[in-house]
């Protein structure tokens, strides 16, 4: 339940939906989730909490999103005047060439890839660039000029994107390796003579693809850059409540398969300025061989049990519980005469008063998973009070508390909540101050003081839910959740909504 301790707080959880469509302008599911993802233990030495990745259909996805994008931006390229001299069928002819706009630009097809070791490899192939420009020249004693269209077709981008760890903990991307090519140029002369053309196809259209072809690939290696600052804004540290914060970082470097982008993530929670381990620590784990969503983040008992060590340090593990909580169809209320039927000396001493109870954490609870289960062991103490009339508490008897909880985990927008049942307690005694005291008749009525007043306390809790970490507004789509041997995994696919990145493949 790592993600979901993940999620876990001060006695549980909080929610938050996030639901719609989405929009994504040009932040590659690969760059922007490869934040997500599991990391090469063996390079770090440490196990992550949290491990996630991104499959090849999330690559997919953000490839799709990407082009049309990239299509636009690859008409902002720039393509300086040109003039200069030549000799076309024996003339000295001088030349002009100004005002070139590319016009249209069609990736008709493209790819995505794991490059194992590295990050992405995309491939555009047969592409096309249209340009229309205006043309001038000078020969013997005669001025010509008209206007043109360039059509250059074959056009092929290669470009490997690393992904990195920045040393902050957040992930980086660089431009590993980019080339551009050109296989064929036609064009349309508007004016002048057909002798022209050799002219153009001599000089001009060279001219045109030597200051076209690298700006391609300085546009891919400048927008995978841009996208650096945007990643920085992953939450690394995300504050919960006043009590507790989240450390989302990565505690590695990235691992690319051909399976998907790995990352490990910390997945640990923090008193808020006081950041003590916990004397447990993360068990390594392997993510399933699963491919159907873009995503999947594996959350492990580690990250919430590490919740429970916070809040049971920060002492917010307990709870007061009075009549006013028990709903009034119940069979027992909390008053020395309900007591006093199964313990005789509290209605002798106290009769006629109203009690509380003290619900208190021993020690942080602790969550482990099996296939399809979710248990949740706890022990502490409740402590038994008459309230006397002018307010005083006046101690009746401590009793040692272990509860066994099972749990309903579910995804809630960009957030994990749950929802708790009690399935059994066992109690002994630790102080009588009323004499002896049978134990054992005392659990049907505690059991029910548990389930009226603690467990719907708890839910209200869980209800809300922790978020995830995440970049922009990013939704979860078509989710799934499993619970396996010592994790829950996550499978989902990912939109976004509103992102105002730079385009970026």
């Amino acid at each position: 339940m790592g993600y979901i301790l993940f999620f876990c707080r001060r006695k549980l959880y909080k929610s938050h939906a996030v639901k719609d469509t989405v929009r994504v302008d040009m932040v590659s599911l690969w760059y922007v989730l490869s934040l997500l993802t599991f990391l090469s233990l063996e390079a770090s030495g440490t196990n992550p909490g949290v491990q996630m990745r991104i499959t090849q259909k999330g690559l997919e996805y953000e490839r799709e999103i990407s082009i049309v994008p990239l299509q636009e931006k690859l008409k902002t390229i720039y393509i300086p005047d040109m003039s200069g001299k030549a000799e076309v069928l024996v003339m000295d002819v001088s030349y002009t060439v100004s005002d070139m706009r590319i016009q249209e630009v069609d990736l008709l097809s493209s790819s995505v890839g794991l490059v194992p070791g590295t990050g992405v490899s995309l491939s555009i192939n047969n592409a096309y660039i249209g340009l229309n420009g205006n043309w001038k020249v000078e020969y013997l004693f005669v001025d010509d000029d008209g206007w043109f269209s360039l059509y250059i077709g074959g056009l092929s981008v290669s470009a490997t994107i690393g992904v990195n760890n920045d040393g902050q903990g957040r992930p980086s991307v660089y431009a590993a390796h980019c080339t551009a090519s050109i296989g064929r140029v036609e064009i349309t002369l508007h004016g002048g003579l057909s002798w022209l053309y050799q002219l153009f196809d001599s000089y001009i259209n060279s001219a045109v693809l030597n200051a076209l072809q690298p700006q391609i690939c300085n546009l891919v290696i400048e927008a995978i850059n841009s996208l650096n600052p945007h990643l920085r804004t992953l939450n690394v540290l995300a504050q919960v409540d006043k009590y507790a914060e989240i450390d989302y970082s990565m505690v590695g470097s990235p691992f690319v398969s051909y399976s998907g982008i790995d990352l490990g993530l910390k997945g640990e929670f923090y008193n808020i300025g006081w950041h003590q381990e916990p004397p447990f620590s993360p068990t390594p784990f392997s993510l399933p061989a699963e491919d159907s969503k873009m995503m999947y983040i594996a959350l492990s008992a580690f990250t919430m049990n590490s919740a429970g060590f916070v809040y049971n340090k920060a002492g917010v593990l307990y709870l007061y519980i009075t009549d006013d909580m028990i709903p009034s169809g119940s069979p027992y209320r909390l008053d020395t005469k309900t007591f006093g039927v199964f313990i005789p000396e509290i209605a002798k001493q106290y009769p006629g008063l109203k009690m509380k109870l003290l619900v208190r954490a021993a020690k942080e609870p602790n969550i482990s998973f099996e296939p399809n289960n979710m248990t949740m062991q706890a022990s502490g103490t409740v402590t038994a009070y008459a309230i006397q009339p002018n307010a005083t508490l006046s101690p009746l008897f401590i009793l040692n508390m272990n509860a066994s909880v099972s749990a309903l985990i579910y995804v809630s927008g960009l957030k994990v909540a749950g929802n708790v049942t009690l399935n059994k307690i066992n109690m002994t005694l630790g102080t009588s101050y009323v004499g002896p005291i049978q134990v054992e008749l005392l659990n049907n009525v505690l059991r029910t003081v548990l389930n009226f007043a603690v467990i719907p306390k708890v839910n209200a809790l869980l209800k809300q839910g922790y978020p995830l970490p995440a970049i922009g507004q990013m939704n979860l789509r078509n989710t799934q959740l499993q619970i396996l041997k010592d994790y829950v995994l996550i499978g989902t696919d990912v939109q976004f909504l509103g992102l105002e990145l730079p385009d970026v493949l």
